[in-house]
């Protein structure tokens, strides 16, 4: 067992004013199976990355150990080989028997490594990945996000694998892989960072009883802060009145009074201005224990839709519905009903169908029959008359340039729009960067308020939370259970499936 000891940590990249990181210090074990939380933009990537070396740094980063990093960074070259052919070019030190051993734990035929590596599907690349990875003895593992993209069979054989392995660091927005993989928590809170043992449900009921001591505590304080402040203007205004009576008086109202009354309303002031700062000094005090006592809370902004009501119950129906692309079957025979006010689930593995009924089911609404090149449908796919449609695309490659550019393009109202990127914890300096230098989990919060900005009779989201940091996505499912939007939706989250879903459609 070794540990990794960071100490006064602070790293900012090259031409920003902010830190990502200011005077960090916590140490970790090795043989920990350590998850990584944070919301998006807080610098779990950046981490990875300074306990690769990749960038300079102020401060200690102390470790007898060697890293290894997933996911491997693949050029187009080698996206064209089969791994078999190029993988002592990422892992020098994997032999072949050893990865086909993990391989099988992974539930893979070892042909896959003989097979061009574009031409597997994302769960079986991220599968082989994890077992070259986890064949080599002696690294601690730096795993970010392996289950985006990933159908729920994927996700379930990489969980139960990561279950039995340790010594690896962890970063992911899966609430359900977190329980079940990791036995150490460590966090970027908002603005301190926290080791804590246990896995992710432990740490959330943890922190939700720490941050009602914390409001409970800055409550009480600000109540003495209160009594104090009025207690002492009182005062003040007393010694005030008090000294104004030293020089001067009336004989006649005033007949017990003597010259030695001067000296002694004198003192009698004198003492009341002590206590003044007695308490001016109390009232710093009781500041300065509460200042921080808020910083690390997680109260996210109460987000808002404005979905439509359309004039017919049932907004889409597929009755035997077929899809093809040349030879190749997507989908044989499909039935949906989708009524107003449901939330459906299109579930089923990769591959399987479900984003390409969701592209007929735009060009359908769109009236667009050109189904795209050797595509060819049958049956039945209808749309209610004038449905209204917000969508989110899987994919973010296409965000490029500002916000207000695509605000522009999208005829969004632009303040409307920077204040929900607000409410998801986008900070204000993102506004004036390019989209293209957006960490994946802020390109999907730039979609998803666009779409939260839409009023629109169906809400169709193509795995929505992909990237997405686990705190954002609690958010979004309150928002979702409060408005009740209707939607069709693809995702594999586990514990949102659970929450938002009325009913299920198997692909």
């Amino acid at each position: 067992m070794a540990k990794i000891s960071v100490s006064n940590l602070t790293f900012c990249y090259e031409g920003s004013f902010d830190n990502i990181f200011e005077q960090v210090s916590f140490s970790v074990d090795t043989d920990w199976k350590l998850g990584f939380i944070g919301r998006n933009g807080k610098g779990k990537t950046t981490f990875l990355n300074l306990l690769l070396g990749k960038y300079e740094y102020q401060g200690s980063i102390q470790t007898s150990t060697i890293f290894d990093y997933f996911p491997y960074r693949l050029d187009s070259g080698q996206m064209k080989k089969c791994m078999a052919d190029f993988m002592d070019e990422i892992a020098a030190d994997a032999e072949s028997w050893r990865v086909i051993m993990e391989m099988e734990k992974l539930h893979m035929d070892a042909e896959l490594l003989y097979r061009p590596f574009e031409t597997l599907s994302h769960g079986e690349r991220t599968r082989v990945m994890l077992a070259i990875l986890f064949s080599r003895d002696n690294y601690f593992l730096l795993i970010d996000e392996p289950t985006n993209h990933l159908d729920a069979q994927s996700r379930e054989v990489v969980k139960a694998y990561l279950r039995q392995k340790k010594g690896f660091l962890l970063v992911s927005h899966d609430r359900d892989l977190l329980d079940a993989c990791v036995d150490h928590i460590l966090v970027l809170n908002r603005v301190s960072i926290e080791v804590q043992k246990g896995n992710f449900s432990s740490w959330w009921e943890n922190k939700q009883r720490m941050d009602a001591f914390h409001e409970a505590e800055n409550e009480k304080h600000l109540k003495e802060i209160g009594k104090l402040k009025t207690a002492a203007d009182r005062a003040a205004r007393w010694a005030e009145k008090n000294e104004d009576t030293k020089i001067g008086y009336d004989p006649i109202k005033e007949h017990d009074r003597c010259m030695g009354t001067r000296a002694y309303i004198g003192a009698k002031t004198k003492a009341m201005q002590s206590r003044i700062k007695q308490m001016e000094g109390r009232i710093e005090r009781e500041i300065r224990e509460k200042e921080g006592l808020l910083q690390d809370i997680e109260k996210p902004a109460e987000l808002k839709v404005m979905p439509r009501k359309h004039f017919k119950e049932v907004l889409v129906r597929a009755d035997k519905f077929s899809l093809a692309y040349g030879e190749h079957k997507v989908l044989q025979d499909f039935d949906l009903t989708l009524k107003q006010g449901e939330r459906v689930l299109l579930r089923g593995e990769n591959g399987s169908g479900k984003s390409s009924f969701i592209k007929a089911l735009l060009r359908k609404n769109q009236a667009d029959e050109a189904a795209g090149k050797d595509c060819v449908e049958s049956g039945v796919l209808q749309t209610a008359s004038g449905l209204v449609i917000s969508y989110i695309d899987q994919d973010t490659s296409f965000l490029k340039g500002g916000l207000t550019e695509f605000c522009v393009k999208n005829n969004l109202d632009e303040s409307l729009f920077k204040a929900i990127l607000r409410q998801l914890d986008l900070e204000r300096v993102q506004f004036g960067k390019q989209m293209e230098e957006f960490s994946e989990g802020q390109k999907k919060k730039v979609l998803i308020a666009s779409s939260l900005l839409q009023s629109a009779h169906l809400y169709i989201w193509d795995e929505p939370l992909n990237y997405i940091d686990v705190f954002s996505r609690m958010q979004i499912e309150e928002l979702l259970i409060r408005f009740a939007p209707t939607m069709l939706f693809v995702e594999h989250d586990v514990r949102f499936q659970e929450k938002i879903a009325t009913r299920v459609v198997d692909f």
